[in-house]
C-alpha cells in the first residue's frame, strides 16, 4: 500500500512540474554542456554548435590520434559522456606489432613502435629472404616497405608471409594450400582473410593489413592504385570511339560502353568543408577523365537520409541537354550543404540502391549493350549508415546483375569506396568493394582534401595517352593487339640482315645488339611499325660490355652476354591504338601496369610479381607481315628459373657455337650468365617454340593484369631448327634459347642511361626504379 502511494505521489509531480516550471533552460533547448570538452593537446570541431544533433570531431597533430574520435550532442548529452574521469587526449600513432616474423629475427625488439621508429630483419640459415630488410613506422599507421619473409624455396607458391600485426593459420604451400589470417585484437582487417595457393604459383586475393582507427592511406599509395585500374578502363574504351574526318571524337553507338557512377555522402557526419570540398573532387576526377578524350556515361548523385541526383544515368544518354559537364558541374555547386533537405541520417543502402534501379533500367532498355558495357561505381563516404540497413546487399545485387552469376564477367564491375574521415567504419566498407587478385578498391584517407590531392596526382594529363603495354585483341585490326612490335631491316653490300625490335619510348626501339656490325650506319636501318608511317634513324647504341669475342681464349667463339641495343629516331612517333610502347619492368611506369599501390615499390618487388615462378609463361613473335605489321607468328614458351633453370643452362654446352670447341671442362655459366633467360627443351606438360632467324632481337613478353611486359630480348639459341616452315617450330629435350635478362642491374643502367629523365631526351622519358 505504500509503495502504491509513493507511485502516485511521483506522478503527481510528474505531472504538475511541467505546469510551474517558469522559463526554458538551456537543456531544453537542446544544447549540450560545454564543459569537458577539451583534448589534451588537440583541438575539436562542431557541426551545429552545441545544439542538438551536432557532431563533435577531434584533432590531433601529426603522428598522434584522438584517444575519442567523435561526440555526437543527442537528448542535451554527449554520447560518449565528457567527464572529468577520462578525458579526451592525443596519443602516440603506433604501428601494428611486426614481431611477427617467421624463422627469422627482428631488431629491435619492443613491446610497442611508434612513429619514426626503425626496425631490420634477418632470416635463420636455410631460409631465403625476401620483402625490405629494414623498414619505418611512418604517420599513417603502417610500415614502410614490404612485409619481410623468411621462406623455403620447395613448396609451389612462395611463402606468403605474416604481415605485421596479423596471425596466420597454415603452413603448406603448395597447390590448393589454403592460409588464413586475423588481426590482433582492436585491428580490422583490409585486404584477404583467406588466400589460395594457384597453379600459376600465386597466392589468390591480397596481402592483408591490419587498421588501426588512426591509420590511413597516403594519396600516393591511393592515387597509384586506384588510378591504374581507372587508366586501364579509360584505355580500353577507346575501342569503341573513333573519329570523324575532321578528328572529332564520334560515338559508334548511343550511350557508350563505360557507365561510372559517382555518389557523394552529404549527412550530417560529413562537415561542410568537407561537402565543398567533395564537390570539387567530383568535377577534378571527371575533368582528369576527360584528357582521356573518351565520353563516358555519368550517374551523380548525393545521399544523406534520402538520395538527389545531380545528373541520373538515364538522362545522360537520352537527352543530349544533360551530357554538358559544365552544366553538371554547374549543379554541383548549386547543391549546396544547406539545400540537401533531410540531412540527419546517412542511408548508404538508399545510395547503392538507385544505382542498382539506374542499371536495371539500362538493362531493360538494351541488354546487350548492357552486358557489355564497363560498370564503375565510385562513393565517398564515412562508411557509417545508420539508416536503410546494411548496404552490403544492395552491393550484392549489383554484382549479380553486372556479371550475371558469370565468374568471366567479374572484370565488368568496378566498385570503388573511398572512406573519409578519423572514424571510419572499415570492416563494413571491406565488405562492399570489388575483390579480385592484388588490385585495392577500398581507400582510407584522413579528409576530402588529400581525396584532391590523390585525384591531382592521378592521372598525368601529358602522358594519359601514352600509357605502356596497352594490348586490343581486335579481329579487325590485329596490329592494335601488338602496337610495339618493330620491324628493323639493315642493308648491307652482302644483303639485307632482319632483326625485330619493341618500341619503349616514343623515341627509342629495343632490340639486341648483335643485330649490328662494324661499319653500319642509321641510314643503311629502316623500321616498319605501322602502315604508312616512315621514321628515320638518328643513331644506334650497343651495351658497353658486349663483346661477341670476349671468352675465345676459354674455347666460347661467339659469347652474348649483355646482347641489347637501343635504336634512337630522329623523331618521336606519335602514339595512338596501333602504335604504342610495351612495358619494361622496374619503371614507374610498369608500377601503374601492374596496380602497384606502394610507392616504395622496388625493382627486386616486380621481378617477385612478375617472375615469381619456376616456369613463367611468355611468348616472343616472328617477323611481321608486310600487308599489315602483324606477326607471322605468336611463340610460346615458359622461362625456366630456380630449380628448372640449371638443366637449362648445362644445355649451352650442346650450343653449336661450341662445336670447334673443347667443351668438356667449360663451365656452362660461363656461357650463359645469370644475366640470360633461358627457355626451350621440354617437360611433362609443355614443348616450347624456338627462336628462329630474323627473330633476334625481339621482345620476349608476358601479360599481367591485361597489359604486356618486356621481361627479356631474344639474343641466339643452342640449336638451328629452323626449315621454311617457321610459324610452329617446336624444342627438343636439349635445345634452348637465351635471352637477354631485362632484370639485370647492368642491363637496366644502360636503358636507365638513355631512356630516364636524367637528360633531355627526344620523346617521353621512363622514370626507374630503386633496386
Amino acid at each position: 500500500m505504500m509503495a502504491c502511494k509513493r507511485w502516485l505521489n511521483w506522478l503527481m509531480l510528474a505531472l504538475i512540474c511541467p505546469l510551474i516550471t517558469g522559463a526554458p533552460s538551456s537543456t531544453e533547448l537542446g544544447s549540450c554542456p560545454t564543459e569537458n570538452l577539451s583534448i589534451t593537446g588537440g583541438s575539436f570541431v562542431l557541426s551545429n554548435d552545441y545544439s542538438n544533433g551536432s557532431i563533435l570531431k577531434y584533432r590531433c597533430p601529426k603522428g598522434f590520434y584522438p584517444s575519442e574520435k567523435t561526440r555526437v550532442c543527442q537528448n542535451t548529452k554527449w554520447n560518449p559522456p565528457a567527464t572529468t574521469k577520462k578525458p579526451a587526449e592525443c596519443k602516440k600513432i603506433m604501428c601494428p606489432n611486426p614481431r611477427v616474423l617467421e624463422n627469422g629475427e627482428i631488431a629491435p625488439y619492443k613491446d610497442r613502435y611508434f612513429v619514426n621508429d626503425t626496425t631490420t630483419y634477418t632470416c635463420h640459415s636455410d631460409f631465403t629472404f625476401r620483402g625490405s630488410k629494414s623498414r619505418i613506422c611512418k604517420s599513417n599507421g603502417k610500415w614502410s616497405g614490404d612485409t619481410p619473409v623468411c621462406g623455403r624455396d620447395s613448396d609451389h607458391c612462395p611463402d606468403p608471409g605474416v604481415p605485421p600485426g596479423t596471425q596466420r593459420t597454415g603452413q603448406e604451400f603448395n597447390i590448393d594450400d589454403k592460409v588464413t589470417y586475423r588481426c590482433d585484437s582492436k585491428l580490422t582487417l583490409i585486404g584477404s582473410s583467406e588466400r589460395i595457393c594457384q597453379e600459376g604459383g600465386q597466392w589468390s586475393g591480397t596481402e592483408p593489413q591490419c587498421y588501426a582507427d588512426f591509420t590511413y592511406d597516403t594519396p600516393e599509395e591511393a592515387s597509384q592504385s586506384f588510378s591504374s585500374s581507372l587508366k586501364t578502363n579509360l584505355e580500353f574504351y577507346k575501342q569503341y570511339e573513333e573519329t570523324d574526318q575532321e578528328g572529332k571524337k564520334i560515338r559508334l553507338d548511343q550511350g557508350g560502353k563505360l557507365d561510372i557512377y559517382i555518389a557523394l555522402d552529404a549527412s550530417d557526419s560529413i562537415e561542410k568543408t568537407d561537402f565543398d570540398t567533395a564537390k570539387k573532387v567530383i568535377k577534378t576526377l571527371i575533368d582528369k577523365i576527360s584528357y582521356y578524350q573518351v565520353s563516358p556515361n555519368y550517374e551523380i548523385l548525393m545521399f544523406a537520409s534520402d538520395v538527389t541526383p545531380i545528373i541520373s544515368m538515364r538522362n545522360y544518354k537520352t537527352v543530349s541537354s544533360e551530357r554538358n559537364l559544365l552544366e553538371i558541374f554547374e549543379r554541383l555547386d548549386n547543391f549546396t550543404y544547406e539545400s540537401k533537405g533531410e540531412r540527419s541520417g546517412s542511408n548508404i543502402a538508399k545510395a547503392f540502391h538507385t544505382i542498382l534501379e539506374s542499371m536495371g533500367v539500362e538493362k531493360q532498355n538494351n541488354k546487350t549493350r548492357f552486358l557489355e558495357t564497363q560498370h564503375i561505381v565510385i562513393m565517398f563516404t564515412d562508411g557509417h549508415a545508420n539508416m536503410g540497413g546494411n548496404p552490403k546487399p544492395k552491393v550484392e545485387n549489383i554484382k549479380h546483375l553486372v556479371t550475371q552469376k558469370d565468374p568471366s564477367r567479374d572484370n565488368k564491375l568496378e566498385v570503388y569506396v573511398f572512406g573519409v574521415g578519423n572514424d571510419i567504419n572499415k570492416e563494413d566498407i571491406n565488405d562492399w568493394v570489388t575483390k579480385r587478385d592484388n588490385e585495392k578498391f577500398f581507400f582510407n584517407l584522413p579528409n576530402l582534401q588529400e581525396v584532391q590531392e590523390t585525384f591531382d596526382q592521378m592521372i598525368d594529363d601529358s602522358t594519359s595517352v601514352e600509357l605502356c603495354g596497352i594490348q586490343h585483341d581486335y579481329t579487325s585490326n590485329r596490329r592494335h593487339a601488338f602496337p610495339w612490335l618493330a620491324q628493323i631491316k639493315i642493308l648491307r653490300s652482302s644483303g639485307m640482315t632482319n632483326c625485330m625490335g619493341s618500341l619503349v619510348t616514343s623515341s627509342y626501339i629495343l632490340t639486341a645488339a648483335h643485330c649490328f656490325k662494324f661499319g653500319d650506319i642509321p641510314d643503311a636501318i629502316s623500321i616498319d611499325l605501322k602502315r604508312h608511317l616512315s621514321v628515320k634513324v638518328e643513331r644506334f647504341l650497343i651495351h658497353p660490355l658486349y663483346n661477341i669475342t670476349a671468352k675465345r681464349h676459354i674455347g666460347i667463339q661467339e659469347y652474348y652476354e649483355f646482347d641489347v641495343a637501343l635504336i634512337q629516331l630522329t623523331k618521336a612517333v606519335e602514339l595512338d591504338r596501333a602504335l604504342r610502347t610495351i612495358c619494361i619492368p622496374c619503371t614507374v611506369e610498369t608500377s601503374a601496369a601492374l596496380k602497384l599501390a606502394d610507392h616504395e615499390v622496388t625493382c627486386k618487388k616486380h621481378e617477385e610479381i612478375i617472375m615469381g615462378t619456376d616456369l613463367v609463361n611468355a611468348n616472343f613473335t616472328s617477323e611481321i607481315k608486310s600487308n599489315d605489321y602483324t606477326p607471322k607468328a605468336i611463340r610460346t614458351i615458359t622461362i625456366k628459373q630456380r630449380g628448372m633453370r640449371d638443366a637449362c643452362v648445362e644445355d649451352a654446352k650442346k650450343a653449336d657455337l661450341l662445336k670447334d670447341s673443347t667443351n668438356a671442362t667449360l663451365n656452362a655459366k660461363d656461357i650463359v650468365t645469370d644475366n640470360f633467360l633461358c627457355s626451350g627443351g621440354t617437360t611433362t606438360t609443355t614443348t616450347d617454340n624456338i627462336a628462329c632467324k630474323g627473330d633476334s632481337g625481339g621482345a620476349t613478353y608476358l601479360h599481367k593484369n591485361n597489359r604486356v611486359i618486356q621481361v627479356g630480348v631474344v639474343s641466339w639459341g643452342s640449336k638451328e631448327m629452323c626449315n621454311e616452315n617457321k610459324d610452329n617450330v617446336l624444342s627438343k629435350p636439349h635445345t634452348r634459347d637465351y635471352h637477354t635478362n631485362l632484370f639485370s642491374p647492368e642491363v637496366r643502367s644502360f636503358l636507365a642511361q638513355y631512356l630516364g629523365p636524367e637528360e633531355e631526351r627526344k620523346g617521353t622519358p621512363l622514370t626507374f626504379l630503386p633496386v
